[in-house]
């Protein structure tokens, strides 16, 4: 029987060459270089810059992935958003341990970085709740996130019935909806280079501080 869906990408290959990740001027704090890399990819007019891969996995051990927006990041760790009832919500709940990976292609640089998860106050999600455009807030209020959808068109209905009833007021903050900080443990710094001779600076936390070593490509 032929396979009708194979897709054949073995011919497609770039060959990266911008820039290199070198120890002797390596800064030595990973949130300072994250900080300086995110810059220079706004900086550079990456599209969307704050998309992450977030990957967690639930306590049967299955991971799952999916890309969400980065909403804050400082020096104790990354801040996102979501359902709380959604499968990214449950999956951390039941294990925080988590992985995210930011690719940066136009500057053929990638990030992963691995930490625990542990939701933040109510009143610092309503403060991000609330700055957000009404559209946005009514969509978090009506979604039952990665429940069964009967149809769009449902969907749309609800939508526009919500948004109708809080135009002049306020919408009810959700109780199941709200900010995850992933606080590191480990950072990776990938720089594109020739001939796929990989730049990989590996950061792991210490008692003491980051321990810092290259990895093989």
């Amino acid at each position: 029987m032929s396979n009708t869906h194979k897709i054949d990408a073995s011919n497609l290959r770039k060959n990266y060459s911008l820039n290199e990740l070198d120890e002797t001027n390596l800064i030595s704090n990973p949130f300072e270089l994250f900080k300086k890399w995110f810059e220079e990819a706004t900086k550079q007019k990456v599209d969307e810059p704050n998309a992450m891969i977030l990957v967690t996995s639930s306590n049967r051990g299955f991971p799952s992935g999916r890309t969400v927006l980065m909403k804050n990041f400082d020096s104790t760790g990354v801040t996102f958003f979501t359902n709380y009832n959604s499968r990214k919500g449950k999956e951390i709940e039941e294990n925080p341990n988590v992985s995210l990976v930011f690719l940066w292609k136009e500057l053929e640089r990638q990030v992963r970085i691995s930490g625990n998860a542990s939701r933040i106050s109510r009143d610092e999600s309503e403060v991000y709740f609330y700055s957000r455009p009404i559209e946005s807030q009514v969509g978090a209020f009506i979604s039952n996130q990665s429940s069964e959808l009967e149809s769009k068109s449902k969907l749309l209905d609800e939508y526009e019935k919500v948004l109708k009833l809080y135009k002049e007021t306020k919408v009810p903050f959700p109780e199941n909806w709200g900010g995850y900080k992933i606080l590191p443990v480990e950072f990776e710094f990938w720089q594109g280079q020739p001939n796929r001779l990989h730049d990989r600076i590996h950061f792991s936390k210490m008692d003491s501080g980051w321990k810092i070593k290259r990895l093989y490509p």
